[in-house]
């Protein structure tokens, strides 16, 4: 089995590139990969609470960051330093995440047999 890790970088609602990776998450953990996601930037905002995606006609991403645990999806790595940029604290997130310090991303990226990142 292979360890994989989704980097995301960009903001919930610009595009369907986030949904497209979204839906790789899931499809590796079906084929029984050992998937982990990391959150970097905008990308925080996946997480937030209370997004009101139907103002912007948008599908709501929030349920499927809930719905990642019943696919073993563990490990949702938040970049410190991004949360606090934007004013946000592991309170405003909809999942528990586990943060890292921005000197830390190279080595938790290196733990990885494959690093996609969006």
């Amino acid at each position: 089995m292979k360890s994989f890790l989704f980097v995301m970088q960009k903001a919930a609602y610009g595009g369907s590139k986030v949904q497209e990776v979204l839906d790789q998450v899931l499809i590796a953990s079906a084929f029984d990969q050992q998937v982990s996601m990391m959150l970097l930037d905008d990308a925080v905002y996946h997480l937030q609470k209370d997004q009101l995606s139907e103002q912007i006609a948008c599908k709501d991403i929030a349920a499927i960051y809930r719905s990642l645990e019943i696919y073993d999806i563990e490990n949702i790595y938040v970049e410190q330093e991004s949360l606090t940029q934007r004013g946000l604290s592991q309170d405003a997130l909809l999942i528990p995440v586990t943060l890292i310090k921005r000197q830390d991303i190279a080595a938790t990226i290196n733990r990885f047999d494959v690093v996609l990142s969006a």
